[in-house]
């Protein structure tokens, strides 16, 4: 018996013990998806006839890879590739999971009884590659065109939809009659194949609003319950600065044909450490693969990198392995509402001290970034599920396609070459300290904290919660402030600073920035510092007006 009372005390003082303890990084899923999407043709090549042979055959090289290490995969088809018979052979009985990606070609819009204006049978360009270039009813005969091929040749509607970028018509319209589970787009870029999907969630998966696919929605009654998982793997450090001062980015990302990122072994490693030892909060995504227009000569040496070395993670228990489905119903069955998470960046694999930590909320999203001994606010933008994208009703006539949020802080969209943009710490002086190395800690309730002290012994701590990030001088005085700074010529969205609250435009949409504790200053060029309250600054990002 009192071994009995001794082994029951013992129990609840470790329970107990749990519930005080913020919740490690190796307790939240590391979840990867080896996504590869199938196109028939690539007119881009020298001998498209010719080339339609390759595409087949990297496939074809994708499944063997995957049935060797006997790891589960997703195959999104175009739908020219879907009724190809020999991709209907190839995967039917494969055991991966097949779906749809939603780009459009010629074969899909002249099956539906509508006008083909692309120049190739596959045209890229946003306006008659992607289902924003065709009206609401036009998108709607798309889909159900598509679903009824699908059905016929797989017996079951597609589970999983991608694209880079998707359109919340479409995306609602496949939900509400077809019931898709789960949704894949693009990661975060500036101009990439005339493709903009700036200040979005970053990484990771979100519920998109009802009236646009990239913002993330506040509610249940505002959203689309199909998580939009990002795709491509960004370099959490670098990948934002690339193409500074410039108007479109670069690409460093998991994609296996960058010779200096997802093709290089150190990359990977130092990637993968980072998205799966590192602070992440709810979860931690990665999606892995490549489409095949690239071809298998160029992605076969970063796959043959990548994927033995998941699959020895996978092992190890570090990281699930599964399809788009299995993380779509996952998402779903664990999170009615957007949860929030981080993506943590510690160490540097180019060796300049450089450091970053991303966290995102249905509310926000915000970068820290530390770049030696310096440090800045690079990115913070707003979410409002309000928002409609330009898309919704009508179709886009540009080539380009462009979807946004609402910022408040850009540090791409306001630099320069020669001047990054960011809010950044000073003094009373106007100096800006130089920092110590950060300190990242998950906290309860899917809280993330970052401490980190200046040379002059300051000690800082910014804590985020899902509605607002506070920032508290915990030792070293009252003394400092959070400065934007801008490249001259940079295009703000800001109207007016009013004591504890600065008002915003961008393109028609007006919104806030609510300062519950601290006072804002307006200073030259409409720029701004915040001046702390008792040593303290909350900045609200639920409330937009």
């Amino acid at each position: 018996m009192r071994i009995n009372i001794f082994l029951l005390a013992f129990f609840l003082l470790v329970s107990c013990g749990k519930q005080q303890t913020a919740v490690s990084s190796s307790d939240a899923p590391r979840i990867v998806n080896i996504i590869n999407f199938i196109r028939q043709l690539e007119p881009r090549a020298s001998d498209p006839d010719m080339m339609q042979d390759e595409l087949y055959e990297t496939v074809v090289e994708q499944i063997k890879q995957l049935k060797r290490h006997d790891l589960p995969g997703t195959f999104l088809l175009q739908y020219d590739a879907l009724l190809n018979p020999k991709y209907q052979e190839l995967l039917k009985n494969s055991g991966f999971e097949v779906g749809a990606w939603w780009e459009i070609t010629q074969p899909h819009v002249e099956a539906v009884g509508l006008e083909w204006r692309g120049c190739f049978p596959w045209d890229w360009h946003a306006d008659v590659g992607f289902a924003t270039g065709y009206t609401p009813e036009e998108r709607e005969k798309l889909v159900d065109e598509y679903m009824v091929q699908f059905k016929a040749i797989f017996g079951k509607y597609p589970a999983s939809v991608g694209s880079w970028f998707i359109d919340a018509h479409t995306l609602g319209y496949m939900y509400d009659k077809y019931h898709i589970v789960a949704s894949c787009n693009c990661k975060d870029q500036i101009g990439t194949d005339g493709y903009t999907l700036w200040g979005g969630y970053w990484n990771q998966a979100y519920y998109p609003s009802r009236k646009n696919a990239y913002m993330p929605a506040q509610t249940e009654s505002g959203q689309i319950p199909v998580p939009i998982f990002r795709m491509l793997g960004s370099d959490p450090i670098y990948q934002y600065d690339t193409g500074l001062g410039g108007n479109r980015q670069g690409v460093i990302s998991l994609e296996p044909v960058y010779r200096d990122a997802g093709g290089k072994r150190s990359w990977v490693e130092w990637f993968f450490r980072s998205m799966f030892d590192e602070p992440c909060l709810a979860f931690n995504y990665v999606q892995a693969g490549q489409e095949n227009s690239f071809t298998w000569k160029r992605m076969k040496e970063g796959l043959e990198i990548q994927i033995p070395l998941l699959d020895s993670l996978q092992k190890q228990g570090k990281v699930r392995i599964e399809t788009l489905e299995t993380s779509g119903r996952w998402f779903r069955e664990n999170y009615p509402l957007t949860p929030a998470t981080a993506v943590t960046a510690l160490t540097d694999y180019q060796n300049l001290n450089n450091k970053a930590v991303w966290y995102n909320s249905r509310f926000y999203r915000v970068n820290l970034m530390w770049e030696g001994a310096s440090f800045r606010f690079r990115d913070v933008h707003l979410f409002d599920e309000r928002m409609e994208s330009d898309y919704l009703t009508k179709a886009g006539t540009s080539n380009q396609c462009i979807f946004t949020t609402l910022p408040f802080i850009d540090g791409f969209l306001w630099s320069s070459k020669d001047k990054k943009a960011g809010l950044r710490l000073t003094d009373k002086d106007g100096n800006r300290p130089a920092v110590n190395a950060p300190v990242v800690s998950e906290l309860p309730d899917n809280v993330l904290q970052v401490e980190f002290s200046t040379v002059s012994k300051q000690t800082f701590r910014i804590v985020f919660y899902e509605d607002r990030f506070e920032m508290v001088c915990t030792k070293g005085g009252t003394d400092w402030f959070l400065e934007l700074e801008t490249a001259p010529n940079a295009e703000l969205p800001f109207c007016s600073v009013e004591n504890n609250q600065i008002k915003a435009s961008l393109n028609g949409v007006d919104y806030s920035v609510i300062f519950e504790k601290g006072l804002v200053e307006k200073t030259d060029n409409s720029l701004f510092r915040i001046k702390p309250d008792k040593g303290k600054i909350v900045i609200n990002c639920s409330k937009r007006i």
